[in-house]
């Protein structure tokens, strides 16, 4: 699936704030590598059903074992043995016998020890994938960890591996072990082990992913072949709240465009970005924030939330609104199926610009049949005119009022919101006092 810099970051992916992305749910990976892997990933949304599904089927295997998950396989044991490829050691003799083991040791102390530190490691990373190997073979595996599973187990098909085998603890090997080991490792299998550390990388990204789903109730959405697109969310909400309001929604091809509504705070931005990880989510395989979720498969997202100016190129708000418009409308005239997201049009230009500006985008995209809206708006009026088109569904995010303090119930409402609370809130901040006191 399709999806920019610029709508990983409005729909807060990634962040340069890591607590407040999120990525950084998936934080339970036990090793860098593992994380890093799982970013990239994340990066690449899949595109085919079977690939999703091969995800989802993974994940679903593997968070039985997560309980049980070798905790031997640290960020450090994988560091020790990257760094074991580095560092310069004098020559391991071709022969290791138990009296040439003892002479190297004598008269290579420090490289002596440096193998045996590493071994320690090595043993335990060689260990630790050869019980994946086990373990996660006793079912029928998923398509991904069938082919990870040949992969691994091609890997660690060595004879000099029989050691690790026999023996439970690396403090049982004996010094020549602990060297025929340590020179196998180095100059036989150094291809190899940056293929195994890779494999691992990818199922420690699997355990970040299955751990996420466990630990925040996530649930796996049911994807729904179909040449139109469409999504039906139930309990919908945003990851990132600590206490979220949820949601339920649907479009379709009847009903394509969603016209959002609601004062500021209401919490549109909330919503429409919970749609947006909700959907990217489900094309990464992954679990969702939702109690039920049916979508067909979508060949991208494009946003349009957290538009910036550029003072650096002479640049304004809107002007980088037009711009952002100009290429999303180019983009999405591919008769592919689109999820387009669109949070308060035009904020950079006078209110009759603006409206006059949203009327005639609007109108433009309602044209384009394949592909799912949700646009929200401060412009009320413009909502009227609209009405005459059958694909169009309005919504909005009411506030009350409880004496002079606005309540927002976050709760979604069909129609067309016509809540003004500008002055109100002026008011309660004291910035009308403050006025009158000058």
């Amino acid at each position: 699936m399709e999806i920019d810099q610029t709508t990983l970051q409005d729909l807060s992916i990634f962040n340069a704030d890591e607590a407040n992305a999120v990525f950084e749910l998936f934080s339970g990976c036990l090793t860098i590598n593992g994380r890093d892997q799982l970013r990239k990933n994340l990066q690449t949304p899949l595109s085919e059903l079977d690939a999703i599904l091969g995800v989802q089927n993974t994940l679903k295997q593997l968070i039985p074992h997560t309980r049980n998950w070798p905790a031997q396989i640290s960020n450090g044991t994988i560091k020790v043995i990257e760094r074991f490829y580095e560092s310069a050691i004098d020559p391991l003799p071709a022969t290791v016998s138990s009296l040439n083991a003892y002479s190297y040791k004598l008269l290579h102390g420090p490289d002596y020890s440096l193998i045996k530190y590493t071994m320690v490691h090595c043993f335990d990373f060689i260990k630790g994938m050869q019980w994946f190997v086990e373990s996660l073979n006793t079912e029928k595996p998923s398509a991904p960890l069938v082919k990870w599973l040949k992969q691994a187990d091609a890997y660690l098909q060595q004879d000099a591996f029989a050691v690790i085998s026999k023996k439970t603890h690396s403090a049982e090997l004996l010094a020549h072990e602990m060297l025929q080991l340590g020179m196998f490792i180095r100059h036989r299998f150094k291809h190899q082990m940056a293929g195994l550390l890779q494999l691992h990388a990818q199922l420690d990204a699997w355990y970040g992913m299955a751990t996420a789903i466990q630990k925040y109730q996530l649930i796996f959405p049911d994807f729904k072949e179909s040449l139109a697109p469409h999504f039906i969310m139930e309990g919908l909400y945003h990851p990132l709240l600590a206490n979220p309001v949820s949601y339920d929604i649907q479009l379709n091809h009847q009903k394509n465009f969603l016209f959002l509504t609601g004062a500021n705070m209401a919490g549109k931005s909330t919503f429409i970005k919970s749609v947006g990880i909700a959907v990217f989510l489900a094309h990464a395989g992954m679990g969702v924030p939702a109690v039920k979720m049916e979508l067909s498969l979508f060949d991208g997202i494009l946003s349009n939330i957290n538009v910036q100016d550029n003072l650096a190129k002479g640049e304004s708000y809107f002007f980088n609104e037009v711009q952002r418009i100009k290429a999303t409308i180019s983009k999405i005239n591919d008769g592919r199926k689109w999820l387009i997201l669109i949070d308060e049009l035009f904020k950079g230009t006078n209110v009759q610009d603006a409206m006059k500006c949203s009327s005639l985008v609007i109108e433009g995209l309602m044209k384009i049949r394949n592909s799912l809206f949700i646009l929200s708006t401060h412009l009320y009026e413009i909502g009227e005119d609209l009405k005459v088109h059958p694909n169009i569904q309005f919504s909005y995010f009411e506030t009350a009022v409880n004496g002079d303090q606005l309540v927002f119930p976050y709760q979604l409402r069909t129609g067309i919101s016509d809540d003004r609370f500008g002055y109100l809130i002026l008011k309660k901040e004291g910035v009308v006092h403050l006025l009158n006191s000058l």
